[in-house]
């Protein structure tokens, strides 16, 4: 199952963490273009390394990388530790504040096929692409991946409670969210962790593309290096770990955009009348409701008009995939097979290479692109619920790419994870004993 290990993390200097917030940025697919200026004028700003500009992004964060490391503007760690990552926030409407609980550390990178680490959702090519060239260039880490594991019994949570007390940072992040980080580097705690995550398989909540460079890389250096051991560094990656099965886990929906379709409004609404019920509204605003306790309904906003959409429940019995039920019954697989293949044209198996169609997060910046002109239409998505992904999870299968948002988002630039053999070897049997 799954083997951890403690990390040796690279963190800001103490001379600048005092100032940690404006150095924190948020992951790099969903950093909108505002805060993507923002951060660039901040010279020691993590997005410099984990969304880097320039003709050639790649050796620019190489460069970017060894000036920082020798300039001390980040130090790592002498002595490996887990490092505890608790999260408090506000879901919209309540008034008690959750808390979700974590620990990043580092991960084998195995295999898809080994089935330890397990995927919902598809990824886009091009997106794993720009990840393993700035993993080649770098190998470093700016941010965590996020994976779930599945403890009912809650037993580390104690051993977090105990080590969050005694922070490194505390802050206010660009969500609003109160990021709390700690670290534990008592070797018999360490152990405790690697002991229970042993026998767990962990379930990629975001981050697919790139572990899936992480993936690559591995089996790349492993290739090239005839005394491979199995223990360098390329062969793990940095995780952000939660418990699945607490209240505290929140997936938003991610919406669609769509560009230079043939398609005019009116022959798109004809063609929807085949499988959907289709009912245009009055105000774009009553979307999110309308769809909100419906399977299988979605908003599809064009510039003037806008439309509450609707899977006729017997055509679900005409979709031909090689699927088991509970990925057919899916929404955004039912979005993909019946409206973007059937209705858009656009086959299902192109749709993650794609051109046509965009993914954005926030539906009023959807919607706004939309009346701009910057997008020919939209359709609005729920979220997937939690029990929907452990069960596409485990029966191998994945949903379209995009199928989900975890909320909140883990940031970059709290601590930075290093591959490079010189600074990742340490005489993990410690840990291991």
């Amino acid at each position: 199952m799954a083997e951890i290990l403690p990390i040796k993390a690279w963190r800001y200097h103490e001379r600048l963490a005092d100032n940690i917030e404006a150095l924190t940025s948020p992951l790099f697919d969903v950093v909108s273009s505002k805060q993507r200026e923002a951060l660039y004028n901040r010279p020691f700003n993590s997005i410099h390394l984990s969304v880097p500009l320039g003709e050639n992004p790649s050796l620019q964060a190489q460069q970017l990388l060894e000036e920082w490391k020798q300039k001390e503007v980040i130090v790592q760690d002498q002595i490996p530790g887990i490092y505890v990552y608790y999260q408090y926030f506000k879901f919209p409407g309540q008034e008690q504040e959750s808390c979700r609980k974590g620990f990043i550390a580092q991960i084998r990178a195995y295999d898809w096929e080994e089935g330890v680490v397990l995927r919902h959702e598809n990824t886009i090519a091009k997106a794993v692409n720009d990840r393993i060239d700035l993993l080649r260039a770098t190998q470093f880490q700016p941010s965590p991946t996020h994976g779930l594991y599945e403890d009912a019994m809650q037993v580390l949570e104690p051993l977090m409670d105990a080590a969050i007390e005694d922070p490194i940072y505390e802050l206010e992040d660009y969500q609003g969210v109160k990021e709390v980080l700690a670290v534990i580097q008592d070797v018999p705690t360490i152990k405790q962790f690697l002991h229970v995550m042993a026998g767990k398989k962990i379930i990629l909540a975001d981050g697919h593309h790139r572990y899936e460079s992480a993936i690559v890389y591995r089996k790349e250096m492993e290739k090239s290096n005839p005394e491979h051991t199995g223990m360098e560094g390329y062969n793990f990656h940095m995780m952000y770990f939660t418990n699945a099965l607490t209240n505290n886990l929140r997936i938003l929906p991610t919406h669609r955009l769509f560009n230079q379709i043939k398609l005019e409004e009116r022959e798109i609404v004809a063609r929807l009348s085949t499988d959907f019920i289709v009912k245009k509204l009055d105000d774009v605003e009553e979307i999110s409701e309308l769809i909100l306790q419906k399977q299988w309904a979605f908003g599809l906003v064009f510039s003037e008009n806008a439309y509450k959409i609707r899977l006729k429940p017997e055509k679900i019995l005409e979709m031909e995939l090689d699927i088991p039920n509970v990925l057919k019954e899916v929404d955004l697989m039912v979005l993909h097979y019946f409206f973007i293949d059937k209705v858009l044209g656009i086959p299902m198996e192109e749709q993650r290479f794609s051109e046509h169609i965009e993914y954005e997060r926030n539906m009023h910046r959807c919607l706004s692109k939309v009346e701009t002109g910057l997008a020919s239409f939209a359709v609005i998505t729920k979220d997937v619920s939690m029990k929907q992904v452990l069960e596409v999870c485990k029966s191998g299968y994945t949903m379209p790419q995009k199928s989900t948002y975890f909320y909140p988002k883990a940031l970059s630039g709290l601590l930075f994870g290093s591959i490079e053999e010189s600074e990742f070897r340490f005489p993990y049997e410690a840990f291991l004993s």
